[in-house]
């Protein structure tokens, strides 16, 4: 085993416990959702994860963005709205929606695929004959559940910028200006339902435990933070091709190179798709590896291209999404 990754898997346990006796378990009471104790008590990973996002954002990756930022920050009322979008999705108000409104639906269907012996796979077993003399096999199934999802992350939002219609919600995500570590979760709310679905049907066919989920989530959530901050840091040499950076995300969010590298042929083009490895990209030929190039943003933002409109506010940035969906805006 690993005595400091079980030290610290005990310690987020005892605090998820405490939390949710101290502060969930009373209100779900109160509401009447005596019957949704387990799940609420999964919520509750998620919060206590959530929060401690936050602190690390505002701890750790904070102080990183006051030392060397790559650009002044112009529209702080924009990033504010980026701050707003965070706290939705960290302190669970997004998830708890996405389980009234969907989680019955899946249960269903994969009881009743189950029942018809379609079960998904158990990649942690699958991978057990691999590791001879190893007893513990969860560190190395966590890599694994964390390569998988990452290649299926990529995959999103290589179609994310290939599609006219789920370009017009990813937009939401690159009409940030002034990108910072709260850029991360600013995104259309049908875009993050979107794949969210398709995360945790994945998660689901390959057998992935809750607990594992919560983890490689959060690391994946924590480096996406990181990724997007306002930080002038480059990895290095080898560095940059094994982990997304600062330096290697903001080029995939530069006007003209991350989204439209090929101006006039509709959304097709762009680099830098990768959400943690940049292996995908490199093995795609869609990574870009210089160093980041003008401001951030969608070019047709520009005063000199149109200036177009994506929203100041969270609800006007929502609007405008659904109008671009559906060819109004």
């Amino acid at each position: 085993g690993f005595p400091m990754i079980e030290t610290l898997v005990d310690l987020f346990g005892q605090t998820q416990q405490w939390l949710f006796e101290t502060a969930v378990q009373p209100v779900v009471f109160a509401l009447g959702g005596g019957s949704i104790l387990e799940d609420a008590y999964t919520a509750t990973g998620w919060l206590l994860v959530g929060l401690l996002q936050i602190a690390v954002l505002v701890g750790v990756i904070g102080p990183l963005e006051r030392w060397r930022p790559v650009q002044a920050i112009r529209d702080r009322a924009a990033v504010r709205v980026d701050v707003l979008y965070t706290l939705i999705h960290q302190l669970g108000l997004f998830r708890v929606g996405m389980f009234f409104a969907f989680d019955p639906l899946w249960n269903d269907l994969w009881g009743w695929l189950s029942v018809r012996g379609l079960t998904g796979l158990q990649l942690d077993q699958l991978i057990a004959p691999w590791w001879p003399g190893v007893t513990d096999t969860a560190l190395a199934a966590f890599v694994l559940y964390l390569v998988v999802f990452d290649f299926v992350n990529y995959l999103l939002h290589r179609a994310q910028h290939q599609f006219d219609w789920w370009w017009a919600l990813h937009a939401v995500h690159h009409s940030q200006r002034d990108m910072t570590m709260w850029t991360d979760r600013r995104n259309h709310l049908l875009d993050s339902v979107i794949t969210d679905i398709v995360i945790a049907h994945v998660g689901h066919l390959i057998g992935v435990p809750p607990g594992q989920f919560v983890a490689a989530t959060a690391f994946a959530l924590l480096v996406e933070n990181f990724s997007h901050a306002n930080v002038r840091l480059s990895f290095g040499a080898l560095g940059e091709r094994l982990l997304v950076s600062p330096r290697f995300h903001r080029l995939h969010h530069a006007i003209g190179l991350g989204h439209e590298s090929q101006a006039g042929k509709g959304t097709l083009g762009g680099c830098n798709f990768s959400v943690l490895l940049p292996v995908w990209d490199l093995l795609f030929g869609t990574a870009d590896l210089r160093s980041p190039v003008g401001p951030t943003g969608i070019r047709d933002q520009l005063p000199e291209e149109g200036g177009r409109d994506y929203g100041a506010g969270f609800w006007a940035q929502q609007r405008l999404g659904l109008l671009r969906l559906i060819g109004r805006a």
